[in-house]
């Protein structure tokens, strides 16, 4: 499992980054379009009447069913890709994406059909939740088992800045259909077009990734039979409670970068600072583009630098960036530089995949980051939005709080493995980082 690590990134390493990157960012169009028309669709698919802290709770949680789902989705494409092939689940987490998507556009409201309307969104939001658990950990492993070694760092900060691309896709269709529609059309209808969008996006997304090649590194353990001989599940539970552990705190900075900052924001600054809607996801476009370069500088840094220092630099500057940009966020004239800073520190989360992927061997990969990514997403990211949302009923600085504690862990996870492999040895292969030698 020779993974050349002086050659530069030729011509096929170029293309598998591209298809997986814009599939990816079509994929995560889908999975997160929900959130920016989360107001709307509360108040379509509950009961009229009800206070808007209890109709935006149960959105959230129909929301939060998505994250809910992902384990379930993830466990077992990634058994199947790390016994059958990490491409054949790369492209069908894809297609089952789409299709609920598309599906949720042509939804009846609650005033057509009562109950059913939300228990209806509610299925189609696990089936997106189940095909997402996939399609992230896969793209991770898929982009990392193709480029060498002293690559791996900014392949895995490009494909994160391609899935916060599909972020900014969903602001932007957003902005564009607020910008267009008054409030009634979008009420009237207007708020479907983005599923319908999503939808067709996947299905491009899934005949681009047809060009994709199976990993060399899938292709030598097949040949040298050295595929996982037991359930690969149970190994990376009993055998790599460390690599778990540290991966799923690791994504939780992760969940709360994106969700607090980048996905929630956005309702925040209207519901709670009165700033125009339009205003609002402008500004959150900005914060997308610098999110998607502070991902991809992230990765680099990971790669020159290391995971420690990375992310400890990373989460001392999410800490400030986050805490400046919430207590400043009624003064509109700054609110785009603000945001913009903030977004950029969420980058850090793009040496997130790097430390994962280094974590679990080659046989169990695919099943250990998404075990540990999809079960700490389900529980973090899941709850995040309805935690976030009950403690505002207390303060309205609630975002800061919960985004400066998880800088705090950052930086002990940073100083934790401030002992792990630098990118910069002299290392042959992609080879599991020793987390049970990791002290703190």
């Amino acid at each position: 499992m020779i993974q050349q690590e002086n050659r530069q990134l030729n011509k096929q390493d170029y293309k598998t980054l591209t298809l997986a990157a814009l599939g990816g960012a079509l994929e995560f169009y889908d999975f997160i379009i929900f959130v920016f028309f989360a107001v709307v669709i509360g108040q379509l698919f509950f009961p009229p009447g009800m206070p808007q802290w209890l109709v935006l709770m149960q959105t959230y949680g129909i929301f939060a069913a998505g994250y809910l789902a992902r384990p379930l989705g993830g466990i077992i494409m990634a058994h199947f890709g790390d016994l059958v092939g990490r491409k054949r689940m790369f492209s069908l987490s894809i297609l089952l994406m789409a299709v609920p998507t598309l599906a949720m556009g042509m939804l009846p409201t609650y005033e057509s059909i009562g109950i059913a309307a939300p228990l209806l969104l509610l299925l189609m939001r696990i089936f997106q939740g189940a095909a997402i658990g996939g399609e992230v950990p896969g793209a991770w492993v898929f982009v990392a088992e193709h480029v060498p070694k002293k690559r791996i760092g900014l392949a895995c900060g490009v494909l994160t800045a391609g899935l916060t691309i599909g972020i900014l896709l969903g602001s932007l269709v957003a902005t564009i259909i607020n910008s267009m529609m008054s409030l009634e059309a979008i009420h009237n209808g207007g708020w479907r077009i983005p599923f319908f969008l999503g939808g067709i996006f996947g299905l491009f997304a899934m005949y681009l990734r047809r060009w994709l090649k199976e990993t060399p590194i899938f292709i030598e353990m097949q040949a040298r039979k050295a595929l996982a001989s037991e359930l690969p599940l149970k190994s990376v539970v009993f055998n790599h409670t460390k690599a778990v552990s540290v991966s799923m705190l690791l994504t939780w900075l992760l969940s709360a970068g994106i969700v607090v900052v980048i996905l929630m924001t956005p309702n925040y600054l209207q519901t709670q600072f009165g700033i125009e809607r339009v205003i609002a996801l402008k500004a959150n476009s900005i914060a997308i583009i610098a999110l998607c370069a502070g991902c991809i500088i992230a990765g680099v840094s990971a790669d020159r630098f290391g995971a420690s220092k990375t992310l400890i630099f990373g989460s001392i500057l999410l800490g400030i960036a986050s805490w400046t940009f919430y207590h400043s966020a009624t003064n509109v004239d700054l609110l785009f530089v603000t945001y913009g800073l903030a977004g950029l520190s969420v980058g850090v989360v793009g040496a997130v995949p790097f430390v994962m992927v280094r974590a679990f061997p080659a046989e169990v990969r695919f099943s250990g980051l998404s075990f540990s990514y999809n079960v700490s997403y389900a529980i973090f990211g899941g709850f995040t939005p309805i935690c976030v949302t009950y403690m505002m009923k207390f303060t309205p600085m609630a975002p800061a709080y919960y985004v400066l504690i998880l800088s705090i862990i950052g930086l002990c996870l940073g100083l934790y493995l401030r002992n792990d492999i630098d990118a910069t040895e002299d290392v042959a292969e992609l080879e599991p980082v020793d987390l049970q030698k990791q002290t703190v």
